[in-house]
């Protein structure tokens, strides 16, 4: 064997492989995971190959967060009403509605509020608004993100078949699908364990931890006949989806959210007996 020969690279050893031509998608994502057996391909870029692959059959009303669930100004409140949601929540845009949430009048941006505590004298909301966008449920990702990228919008409305609006979904919410949950600081590494201590007695669990495991580790006793997970079991106390930083509490137990998108829990910090301390 000739050892001054280059060796090829990753990408001509992948395109290599995929001259198989595979017949449909169930193939190509074989013929993937095949190809990062063989370390042609990594662990990060097999995921995010296959969320693009996800984004192109996904649409917007898969991903968006319901109605129910955004948060929204209205155009009646003044700045020093809806100034602590826009704290609390930390988001860069706000729907504003007028009467009510069907009725959409644009996109607030919360960097825009500079000129309000700049004590701008004849400070508007009205005329602070960007245009607001809105697509249909049916809107596929892949045509979104295009679209989000061309215009330089990061967020859009979501309508049903009748004009009404069913929820809304951000550039973020698309990107995550590709490229997985964006990372904060609560995040920690997957190899590490499902449970583990933090400052001051507590615990970081991830949402996903198995309701046996969870029970063994903190000497609960909850079934796991309707929930699989503690964070199934803690969404149903909630009875609704919470935000980050939303506190709950029940037999002895504090559960705080520390991380969470718009359709499922993924990080929580459990606490034993806090009022006992």
């Amino acid at each position: 064997m000739d050892d001054s020969q280059p060796k090829p690279s990753w990408l001509e050893r992948l395109g290599a492989l995929l001259m198989r031509e595979p017949e449909d998608r169930e193939q190509l994502i074989k013929l993937l995971r095949s190809s990062y057996e063989r370390n042609l391909l990594d662990s990060d870029a097999l995921s995010m190959i296959e969320g693009v692959l996800q984004v192109s059959e996904l649409q917007a009303r898969d991903i968006m967060i319901p109605r129910a669930q955004m948060d929204v100004i209205d155009i009646i409140e003044s700045p020093d009403k809806f100034i602590p949601l826009v704290i609390q929540t930390g988001h860069s845009r706000f729907p504003v509605i007028e009467e009510n949430r069907d009725k959409v009048i644009g996109i607030l941006l919360a960097k825009d509020l500079l000129r309000y505590y700049a004590g701008e004298e004849e400070f508007s909301v009205r005329e602070m608004l960007r245009p607001a966008v809105f697509i249909p449920e049916s809107k596929r990702l892949n045509v979104l993100l295009k679209d989000f990228r061309a215009n330089r919008n990061h967020m859009a409305l979501v309508v049903d078949e009748y004009g009404g609006v069913a929820g809304l979904v951000t550039i973020e919410d698309v990107l995550e699908q590709i490229v997985g949950d964006i990372e904060d600081e609560y995040d920690f590494d997957e190899t590490e364990d499902d449970i583990i201590a933090d400052k001051g007695g507590a615990y970081r669990v991830k949402a996903i931890t198995e309701i046996a495991k969870f029970n063994a580790a903190f000497g609960t006793a909850y079934s796991d006949e309707e929930h699989d997970t503690i964070g199934g079991l803690v969404l149903s106390r909630f009875g609704r989806m919470p935000a980050r930083g939303e506190q709950l509490g029940f037999d002895n137990l504090s559960f705080k959210v520390l991380r969470a998108d718009s359709r499922r829990l993924h990080l929580l910090l459990v606490e034993k007996n806090p009022a006992a301390k």
